[in-house]
């Protein structure tokens, strides 16, 4: 089933070129510009991902976070992905503890885009590399026990560990894939085993997971 996006982003440029890029695979029924436009169009179509700039002009001057809060009803079915083009700490974190589920910058392509709705829509956690620690410290993840970590630790391979930490990060496959050297098919393999080996059944697992044991 093809997944419904709504973009809000309030530069048309922008939502014309990511449109252009994502409808290829995906079904773009609506765009917004502003705050109260975000908000009324997510209520009408109620699509399957929300494409979110963090700036928006209108409403309190809440921005991305101010659409969220007044997208809460909605939130246990429409799923938001922030887009934007700042990388601060602040604007991160912001979004993510209104209800968004990730965090990409508007360096991302069209297709790592593309395949971070489909994360998101499928309950995974995404964020631009590093943009996950933000979220981490902000959240104040509380160590584990050592000894804990290192025996699950124990069950991955030296590879497999190197592929839990970049996936973990919110690498995309094809990131993980340039970064160690190997191909987009091995990495789903590694990930695959990673997830079986420590009994996850996500990529938001995993990242929880990790951000426990301060692995990432």
């Amino acid at each position: 089933m093809t997944l419904r996006v709504v973009l809000v982003d309030d530069h048309r440029m922008i939502r014309t070129g990511v449109r252009s890029e994502l409808e290829a695979d995906l079904e773009v029924v609506g765009e917004a510009a502003d705050v109260p436009s975000a908000i009324a169009v997510v209520h009408q179509q109620l699509p399957d991902v929300v494409l979110l700039d963090v700036h928006l002009p209108g409403g309190q001057g809440g921005g991305g976070a101010e659409v969220l809060r007044g997208c809460a009803d909605v939130l246990d079915r429409v799923r938001f992905l922030a887009l934007s083009v700042s990388d601060a700490a602040e604007d991160v974190v912001s979004v993510i503890r209104a209800g968004a589920r990730g965090y990409v910058t508007k360096a991302i392509i069209g297709a790592d885009l593309s395949d971070a709705i489909r994360r998101v829509a499928g309950g995974d956690a995404v964020f631009s590399p590093r943009l996950a620690g933000f979220v981490l410290d902000a959240f104040g993840t509380a160590p584990a026990d050592v000894a804990t970590a290192d025996d699950e630790l124990d069950r991955l391979s030296a590879r497999e560990q190197e592929v839990m930490r970049l996936i973990a990060r919110g690498y995309t496959y094809r990131e993980v894939a340039s970064e160690l050297f190997i191909s987009i098919k091995t990495v789903e393999t590694h990930v695959s085993a990673v997830l079986r080996k420590l009994q996850l059944s996500s990529r938001h697992e995993l990242t929880r997971w990790a951000a426990v044991r301060r692995l990432l």
